[in-house]
């Protein structure tokens, strides 16, 4: 069983204690009564805030703004949070779906893939940005999602962290999605962050995910985002329903992203091989 829970505004400590003492309570029930509680996901939006993963390094902090930096226990090195981004929470029992850590992040990975991939072939794309030429994939030697496009001849470059082009003929653009979990006892907390239509500046006063010079992406710049889920309707009647040419909200790129976790949560949608990207 999987039930999910909507946070708006929320401020990051709040929040962090609420999901930690819920996880601490499944843990106690399952140890002292032999329970298996719901799994859970956290759909947040949060305001503004730097969060610093267990390892991080202060060096990755480049400017002091007004936005609070927060210390916290998930895996992985400095980002940011704020409203236009879509932050989820997986609260699961991985013992009990049979899942290992790589499982979870590979699912993770795999499920913010599969709703980029079919927005960018699916949606009116924005200006003159060919969609069809772009696709979202996940690294092996930097947890996260990335969007790539495809070069369409060989290129002969230097292949770094943060503009590569790899055998394929594929450029990668930048980060559109991070991820970071703390697993205890077999449970996982912490969870995936979806750009969708913030405001990427915020990143410009961090090395994200401690990486210096990663580009980071947001949905909006290249598939059309509206305000409502109601003028995302009415765009696509307007277009006569023609499907290959409409914009989402960001309720229904939400939507989208919980039922592609929940399919994978009911082992529904297996994982597929790690790519070499």
């Amino acid at each position: 069983m999987l039930i999910s829970r909507s946070l708006s505004a929320a401020e990051y400590n709040s929040t962090h204690e609420a999901m930690l003492a819920r996880t601490l309570q499944r843990i106690a029930v399952k140890k002292e009564q032999g329970i298996r509680t719901p799994d859970e996901l956290w759909i947040v939006d949060h305001n503004d805030v730097y969060t610093l993963g267990q390892a991080s390094k202060k060096e990755h902090i480049l400017q002091h703004t007004t936005t609070p930096i927060i210390q916290t226990d998930r895996g992985g090195q400095v980002t940011w949070h704020g409203h236009g981004q879509l932050v989820i929470y997986w609260l699961f029992d991985l013992h009990s779906l049979g899942w290992s850590v790589r499982h979870l992040v590979s699912h993770a990975e795999q499920a913010i893939e599969d709703v980029l991939n079919d927005c960018l072939k699916t949606t009116q794309s924005n200006a003159d940005v060919n969609t069809n030429a772009i696709s979202a994939h996940a690294r092996r030697d930097a947890p996260g999602v990335y969007l790539y496009s495809n070069a369409g001849t060989d290129t002969d470059t230097d292949t770094d962290t943060d503009t590569d082009t790899d055998e394929d003929n594929t450029i990668m653009l930048g980060k559109i999605a991070s991820l970071g979990f703390k697993i205890k006892h077999g449970f996982s907390y912490h969870g995936i962050a979806l750009n969708i239509n913030c405001d990427l500046a915020a990143f410009n006063a961090i090395n994200p995910c401690g990486y210096a010079g990663m580009q980071m992406l947001r949905i909006a710049d290249f598939i059309s985002i509206t305000d409502s889920i109601d003028e995302a309707v009415a765009n696509g009647a307007n277009r006569n329903s023609n499907e290959s040419d409409k914009s989402l909200s960001y309720e229904q790129v939400t939507q989208k992203l919980i039922d592609n976790i929940a399919q994978r949560h009911a082992g529904l949608i297996e994982l597929r091989a790690i790519g070499t990207k």
